[in-house]
């Protein structure tokens, strides 16, 4: 059975072109694009026809850092596969890729069993995995050629977290030389992590337990240090390397530099850091908890640079790291001690809607929005031109966002399963009308019609965004 959409009188805006036309789905693909109004669009037959007029078309966002599930702490991320990517299709993504975990004296192949069983038939929308290398030895290094085989081609190391996920500058290369030659492609976060657990020690002895403390310890210089320090491991090794949630302005300069030499390095940044500051961090009665990530919050003067950044391309995607904690009870671990905040904050359902602001704020263009929030995460990760734009042959990933609805975001509102909103009370211009996933619809003029199960696993190729 042959099933159609023809999406008709939008603004159809991908990251390279904007146009007026109307598009065609056809078994869960698009099919083909014309001019609005012309005969060949006019001579278009289908089941459904979806009135686009006034109203942007773009593809469905592809969210390349969630944590869905995740162990933290002692605790849980609050967000299953299922509100999770319930939540993700309400804010326009229809494309995630969370980070399956390796534990120590583990295999790869254990960690990635135990995400597959997580998702499988709980997700909304489309999904993939990166993988977490906690444990660098000679059967991980073997493993790691396995998965790139398999589709799953990229794996997240840390420089920071003594004793739960940290690697050594030794581990760290072999990772980044076993990379260079399976094609995988290595993230990195980057914080000195033995340095700033010296600072929470120090700061804890001196009766700083407030949460404003967390961003003080975890210092920018912390963050750039670790980011040349990874860019010069991966030259070493000749290795691409991928920087997530990029969030000090040494830290993009750093960046800015290699990339200038030549380099395969590439930078991600989070709404978090453009829009939030350490003022969150420092609000009274313990509000500041909401706020606890890492890399954490930096002052305002530090957004700026991430925006030129954006622009420039030294910054390539913006992601969410969403990896939300209930403040009653999961964040309230850390009331007297800072270090036992769980780190994390729930966006997923905000990216889309923030970076439009920002493009009604005039920080970037309407291509630029799609680009980094669609478009070149999918080539990063091997996902394009399945996911990341509208083109015959593209997965039927469809948005179709009204950029005049005005929306007040809350946690009142939203779908998230948290009970806080990090930008609560923030009004927002442009809203998600209507989200179709391979053809599928999920979001509805405004209703959830989608269901669990219908998201499926998406095997990736190895990256697509290499100089």
């Amino acid at each position: 059975m042959s099933s159609r959409t023809v999406i008709r009188g939008g603004l159809v805006i991908t990251a390279s072109d904007e146009l007026h036309a109307d598009v065609l789905v056809e078994d869960g693909r698009i099919a083909a694009l014309a001019a609005s109004g012309t005969p060949a669009a006019e001579a278009w037959t289908a089941e459904r026809t979806i009135d686009a007029t006034g109203k942007y078309v773009i593809p469905g966002g592809v969210d390349a850092h969630t944590h869905m599930e995740l162990p933290f702490g002692g605790t849980f991320a609050s967000d299953s596969f299922e509100t999770g990517t319930r939540a993700a299709a309400w804010g326009g993504t229809t494309t995630i890729v969370d980070f399956a975990v390796q534990s120590v004296g583990h295999t790869l192949r254990e960690g990635l069993d135990a995400w597959n069983a997580k998702a499988d038939g709980k997700c909304a929308i489309d999904y993939a995995f990166h993988m977490i290398v906690s444990d660098v030895n000679q059967d991980t290094l073997k493993e790691m050629d396995l998965l790139v085989e398999e589709g799953v081609t990229s794996f997240k190391q840390f420089m920071a977290y003594p004793g739960v996920f940290y690697s050594d500058d030794g581990q760290i290369l072999r990772a980044m030389q076993r990379s260079a030659e399976n094609g995988g492609l290595i993230m990195m976060h980057a914080e000195n992590g033995i340095a700033i657990d010296v600072l929470v020690e120090q700061a804890l002895a001196r009766g700083e337990t407030d949460p404003r403390y967390h961003g003080e310890v975890r210092k920018a210089l912390l963050e750039a240090e670790a980011t040349h320090r990874a860019i010069k491991l991966a030259q070493v090794a000749g290795a691409p390397l991928y920087v997530v949630h990029v969030s000090a302005q040494q830290a993009v300069a750093e960046l800015a530099r290699a990339r200038d030499e030549g380099l395969n390095v590439f930078g991600e940044t989070c709404p978090q850091y453009l829009f939030l500051s350490t003022d969150n961090l420092a609000e009274p009665d313990f509000e500041g908890a909401k706020y606890v990530c890492s890399t954490p919050l930096r002052p305002k003067e530090h957004q700026a640079a991430l925006w030129r950044g954006l622009r420039t391309n030294d910054l390539q995607v913006v992601s969410t790291d969403h990896c939300p904690f209930c403040f009653v009870g999961q964040k309230e671990l850390g009331r007297g001690d800072f270090s036992k905040i769980p780190n994390g904050l729930p966006g997923v359902e905000n990216r889309m809607d923030l970076l439009h602001q920002a493009v009604v704020d005039g920080h970037i263009s309407r291509r630029r929005w799609i680009e980094i929030a669609c478009a070149t995460p999918a080539r990063m990760f091997g996902l394009y031109p399945k996911k990341g734009t509208i083109a015959p042959g593209a997965d039927a990933d469809v948005v179709i966002y009204d950029p005049h609805a005005e929306q007040v975001m809350s946690a009142e509102t939203h779908h998230m399963n948290v009970d806080y909103s990090a930008y609560e009370g923030k009004r927002t211009t442009g809203r998600v009308e209507t989200v179709l996933s391979r053809g599928e619809l999920v979001i509805t003029e405004r209703e959830f019609t989608g269901r669990a199960g219908h998201g499926v696993y998406t095997p990736r190729s190895t990256c697509q965004y290499l100089l």
